[in-house]
């Protein structure tokens, strides 16, 4: 017989799972800044095309 208990998902499975979608967005936010960097260190005409890249990548320096 199949057992009928409902599935619910415990308080640390959901903290767990929350942990691990804001690492996967903290090493997303990382990834895109230093690709962001990278390309605008190498490309000088980007700059002022973009506002936010410009932001980004002033801030990225800024930091460093």
């Amino acid at each position: 017989m199949a057992d009928t208990t409902p599935v619910t998902a415990t308080t640390t499975d959901i903290t767990t799972a929350a942990d691990r979608l804001g690492e996967q967005r903290a090493a997303l936010r990382l990834r895109h800044s230093q690709r962001l960097t990278a390309l605008m260190e190498a490309r000088n005409d980007l700059r002022g095309v973009h506002a936010l890249a410009d932001f980004v990548d002033d801030s990225v320096r800024w930091s460093a």
